[in-house]
């Protein structure tokens, strides 16, 4: 598995996600991501911001509570 980065806000029922420093590359677009307890979380539906430490954003399944996600490490499927 790959990180897909650390939950830093919610915006318009997505989780905005940030990249680790030294992270080379973003998942794709569609990537299933999951939390630490390889619960499904939802699907990145965009990767956006700077090049060199990008945010992804995140859809979230259906009975996923974004908030209680906050600060949370996701990582990609």
């Amino acid at each position: 598995m790959k990180r897909a980065g650390e939950v830093v806000r919610i915006a318009q029922g997505l989780l905005v996600a940030r990249l680790a420093d030294g992270d080379d590359d973003p998942p794709d677009i569609g990537t299933s991501v999951v939390n630490e307890e390889l619960d499904s979380v939802g699907r990145i539906v965009d990767v956006f911001g700077p090049v060199d430490r990008p945010y992804v954003a995140v859809s979230p399944a259906d009975d996923v509570v974004p908030p209680s996600l906050l600060g949370e490490k996701l990582y990609a499927r």
